[in-house]
């Protein structure tokens, strides 16, 4: 990630370095590449569509910084756009990197203790005082349904009655606390329920919502005049008119002022009859943007394409730049060309385990037209293994929406860069690539939901958020119901951290991320990570990182160490309570972070992330001279680590040879043991400053424009910092040698 943060509050604009979705967050590893601009001045400005269908312009402060732009703004059904994780570009270009997405979100065995844990992980997203307005005799209030953004103060009056909605009302299933209960005992290994996972079927039969509540729901929505447009197990999708709302959730829909923009908003709780309390979980929709995205059938070509310009090291500390002035009292290293599958496999002790018989999913939003040929160019390239026959699968809707506001383009390279490391790790591991219709949530969640559904896999692999603050209740229990049905099926879902550190300097804010913060995903942190000659693991520290520029004479750096210029996402939950496996091991200075009560935090494990010691990623992108071709560039971001534990995680399946699912509880009860790189800022020692030296193309493409030649500091993440024992930046650390075969017998201390 390597862009500066700007803020336009007037338009609700965040500019960073990543797409995602209630903003446009276009990051991950390579992102979109905005379109260009000059004003009568020859001053650069980066055009992109914003959710209203508008294009703003915003003044570049330099074409040597990755700039990837968040539009935070409203979406259709209200919900937010996840931004694409991979915004950590290894190169200077003006592209995005991660995707974001919007609104969308000791050990005690199977006993009542341990399922009250877990349950107490659940969310406890603080509600608007509203939420606990009384509401009409004989309903029932669903809590979380007013976003705390609908108050008082920002009340500009009721929607107009004509006012379409679409919503969605998320079914609760026959037993949602026993639900939570067996989804903690199947992932727990101090359970005798360990393991004992469901097929969709059962899952269904036990948990899922029967014929009848789905009769008695739709009754009640259609005798209150909303159009039911879809049904499925999961939820009841309607439309219709605000005065329709009105009466089936029994609250005016008031428009509110929030970041300079206009939203629709409940003005009380949602609530439904009290006949039908156990049968609704929630409803979402009813606080999004008043536009609606138009349907399209075809995705646009291969975006605007970047290069890295080098000189490079092939493996850490390979090239010295001995020309260069030194920093932190030594010469410096080149940043990496872009580490291999090979490389990557060594550091965290692959073995000879491959992922044969694992299945692993990864979803994003879109699908890219030349993925499975980029693929296989990649492998042949880069001595991975070549794919066998249907080892590669996609599974993509009828139709995309938002194409313009989410930067579809944007998203192809998030998907290259997770297929292809997902294969250099585990490269007989089968591959299903679960395309979203958009970057709204509901469309990614029912990506999400396919793959729970019909058992596509056994890992799911996710690089893409949306900043916490920016989650709802309703969505977020949405998401949760997800991940639980997951969890019983014995899948596991594993999201990026995030690439903004501490999220202050992009968002003005200490927080983290969604769907991260859940206490039913594994949240995946970065390093930067040194590889030695003969592919021998040196070090890591926690992915942090500060720039500063060659200084015009060339014999200094300008302001070392620089301005902080991203690093791996991390810190405590505002929503979410601590689950159990947590306990013991992250330290109260964490986990209380934000009061006396013990908070989610995050990550929970970690690898290499830091676009210095990148990943190489092959993708088909458009070139200046109107030429659309396969090329190589490094890239990083958490958007490259979730993956690369999605590998690791086949391997270690494999070596169980029986699905891990919710892989927390397993994760945790490794801590403090050899089976992971405990990873610090300074692993050469106290004072001992890590740095690399970079040089990038200008213009991102070639030399014409000139060269860029900055260094880059290691381990420097905002306020986060990666220490001994559980932090966050690294959770309980990356994975070492004899990681992976631990999952092959019973584990004991």
């Amino acid at each position: 990630m390597d862009a500066p943060v700007l803020t336009l509050p007037l338009l609700g604009l965040r500019f960073g370095l990543r797409p995602r979705a209630t903003a446009l967050r276009t990051g991950g590893g390579i992102g979109n590449m905005p379109s260009l601009i000059r004003d009568s001045s020859g001053v650069a400005y980066c055009a992109l569509s914003v959710i209203a269908h508008r294009r703003y312009a915003l003044p570049l402060p330099s074409r040597t910084d990755n700039v990837c732009i968040r539009v935070r703004m409203g979406t259709p059904m209200g919900t937010h756009r996840y931004k694409r994780r991979t915004c950590a570009l290894a190169n200077n270009s003006i592209a995005g990197g991660y995707m974001t997405v919007s609104h969308a979100q000791r050990r005690v065995g199977v006993s009542v203790v341990a399922t009250l844990s877990l349950l107490a992980g659940a969310l406890v997203i603080g509600m608007p005082s509203a939420q606990a307005e009384s509401v009409p005799s004989g309903r029932a209030a669903l809590e979380g349904t007013k976003p705390a953004w609908a108050t008082g103060a920002a009340d500009q009056g009721a929607t107009p009655d004509s006012a379409q909605i679409n919503a969605r009302v998320y079914l609760a299933g026959r037993d949602p606390k026993a639900l939570d209960a067996y989804a903690t005992a199947v992932s727990d290994p101090q359970s005798a329920s360990y393991g004992k996972y469901l097929t969709p079927h059962q899952a269904q039969e036990r948990f899922g919502a029967t014929q009848a509540q789905i009769e008695a729901v739709t009754k009640w929505l259609r005798s209150s005049g909303l159009t039911v447009t879809g049904t499925n197990r999961h939820y009841i999708s309607v439309s219709g008119n605000a005065a329709a709302a009105r009466t089936a959730f029994a609250t005016s829909l008031h428009d509110y002022r929030k970041e300079g923009r206009t939203y629709r908003a409940p003005q009380q709780a949602v609530s439904a009859p009290g006949t039908l309390a156990d049968a609704v979980l929630t409803v979402t929709g009813l606080d999004n943007a008043p536009h609606r995205a138009t349907p399209r059938d075809t995705l646009p070509g291969p975006g605007a394409g970047f290069r890295n310009s080098g000189p490079y090291s092939t493996y850490y500390g390979s090239n010295v730049a001995g020309t260069l002035p030194d920093a932190y009292g030594t010469k410096l290293p080149y940043a990496i060309h872009g580490y291999t599958g090979k490389q990557l496999r060594a550091a965290y002790g692959a073995g000879n385990y491959t992922g044969k018989g694992v299945t692993v999913a990864i979803t994003d939003a879109y699908a890219s037209p030349t993925m499975a040929n980029d693929a296989a160019e990649y492998a042949k390239h880069n001595g991975d293994r070549a794919y066998r026959k249907g080892q590669y699968t996609e599974v993509l809707p009828a139709s995309y929406t938002s194409v313009d506001d989410c930067g579809a383009s944007g998203w192809y390279g998030e998907e290259s860069l997770d297929v292809e490391a997902v294969h250099a790790l585990a490269p007989d591991a089968d591959i299903v690539y679960v395309g979203g219709a958009s970057c709204n949530d509901p469309d990614l969640l029912d990506a999400l939901n396919k793959v729970v559904d019909n058992r596509l896999a056994d890992i799911v692999s996710n690089s893409w958020a949306d900043l916490e603050g920016s989650e709802t209740p309703d969505g977020a229990a949405a998401y949760d119901q997800t991940f639980k049905l997951g969890a019983v099926e014995g899948i596991g879902f594993y999201f990026s951290s995030g690439d903004d550190g501490d999220e202050v300097a992009s968002s003005g804010k200490k927080q983290i991320e969604s769907p991260g913060n859940s206490a039913w995903v594994t949240a995946v942190g970065g390093t930067s990570l040194a590889v030695g000659k003969g592919d021998k693991y040196q070090f890591e520290t926690g992915w942090g990182t500060q720039k500063a520029l060659l200084a015009a004479d060339g014999k200094s750096w300008a302001n070392l160490p620089g301005a902080f210029n991203g690093g791996a996402g991390g810190g405590t939950s505002s929503t979410v309570k601590q689950p159990f496996y947590q306990r013991g091991i992250v330290p109260d200075a964490l986990a209380k972070a934000n009061g006396p009560t013990r908070m989610r935090t995050v990550p929970d494990i970690a690898a290499v992330a830091d676009p210095n010691t990148g990943f190489l990623v092959g993708q088909t992108q458009s070139w200046p001279d109107g030429s659309v071709k396969y090329d190589e560039y490094r890239i990083g971001g958490t958007s490259l680590a979730a993956p690369v534990i999605a590998g690791i995680q086949a391997l270690a399946q494999q070596a169980r040879h029986f699905p891990i699912g919710f892989a927390n509880p397993s994760i945790y009860a490794r801590y403090n043991s050899p089976l992971y790189h405990d990873v610090t800022d300074q692993p050469l020692g106290a004072g001992r400053d890590l740095a690399v030296a970079r040089v990038d193309f200008a213009n991102g493409v070639d030399a014409s424009g000139g060269l860029v030649t900055s260094v880059r500091s290691l381990g420097k993440d905002s306020t986060l910092h990666a220490v001994r024992g559980y932090d966050d930046v690294t959770g309980v650390g990356t994975p070492a040698p004899g990681y992976v075969t631990s999952y092959g017998f019973p584990f004991l201390r």
